[in-house]
């Protein structure tokens, strides 16, 4: 049988209205504190709404993270996180036991983290929004939309974070000191998340405490497994940044598009001679993190264009 919500209230949800036709899988997204529980619980008659109606047949069953994944025929089936913590079997036998409730005319609501799970198993997926219904529909588009809405959340919420200089080893002879090091996003703002595609900047202050004839800035990013993803240097970009004398202070910006797969990164600066002798070598300095609303292998983000060519008749 379907299921009905008509202006439901059961904070956060706030005047929730929509509806699921018997016989459908229905995925349900959305943050921490968006709704998402209180929906399912709703929907299975575990919670009585303080506003609104909920329209179902009385045989409703809610089933939660760690409880037993009974499957038996009902109405309404909520299961909220249910196979977060199910090994392969189990998985396997619970998917193949929600379809054959679907093909027997059960309406099945399902929350997960796993979009690909989603987009396999769900005629349809809800994204619930601060207790709004942000968007409904197909379940691709809409878990793109709400995986744009997660990078950036994760993106704004970088620029609350105070980037820290944390080297995991630092030597040099001293001659120059890396006094800071700030990530700078697209909009101008320091932030320790950067949305791939977006123009960033590496921005770096240099002391320098004994002249300088030829000063070198380099910048390596790499993985946190070491991996080195990408270096340069002033040298190498023919900036001349001397020669320096002793208490001269500057700062350097790297600005580059940001078209890197989502990963953790560090940055590792450093200060040195033309012929390599370093005055100030900062290894994994800084980290940052990138985000994307989609994923993508590997740490370069070459943003293929994909064409299919079909053979002339």
């Amino acid at each position: 049988m379907s299921i009905e919500f008509r202006g439901v209230l059961l904070p956060p949800l706030d005047g929730l209205t929509a509806s699921a036709p018997s016989g459908a899988i229905i995925g349900v997204v959305g943050e921490k504190g968006s709704g998402v529980t209180e929906l399912l619980q709703a929907a299975a008659g575990v919670l009585a709404p303080t506003g609104g109606e909920i329209r179902a047949a009385a045989e409703r069953r809610f089933v939660g993270l760690g409880d037993a994944l009974n499957l038996a025929p009902a109405a309404v089936i909520a299961l909220d996180q249910a196979l977060a913590t199910q090994d392969a079997v189990v998985r396997a036998r619970t998917l193949t036991g929600l379809d054959r409730l679907r093909r027997s005319g059960s309406t099945i609501l399902l929350s997960s983290h796993e979009n690909p799970l989603l987009e396999q198993l769900c005629d349809e997926v809800w994204w619930l929004n601060a207790g709004q219904l942000a968007a409904k529909g197909d379940p691709k588009a809409t878990l793109a939309a709400y995986r744009r809405h997660v990078a950036d959340t994760v993106r704004a919420w970088g620029e609350t974070i105070p980037p820290r200089l944390a080297p995991s080893f630092r030597r040099g002879d001293g001659m120059a000191e890396i006094l800071a090091i700030e990530t700078v996003g697209a909009n101008g703002q320091p932030t320790i998340v950067w949305k791939s595609g977006e123009m960033v900047v590496v921005r770096a202050t240099v002391r320098f405490h004994e002249a300088v004839k030829e000063p070198v800035l380099g910048l390596m990013i790499r993985t946190q497994i070491g991996f080195e993803v990408y270096g340069t240097n002033t040298e190498l970009e023919r900036v001349d940044l001397g020669p320096r004398k002793a208490g001269d202070t500057i700062t350097v910006e790297f600005s580059f598009l940001c078209d890197l797969c989502p990963h953790a990164y560090t940055l590792t600066m450093a200060a040195h001679d033309p012929d390599g002798t370093a005055h100030d070598w900062l290894d994994d300095a800084v980290a940052v993190t990138v985000t994307d609303e989609r994923y993508t292998a590997g740490v370069a983000n070459l943003r293929a264009k994909v064409a299919v060519i079909e053979p002339q008749p």
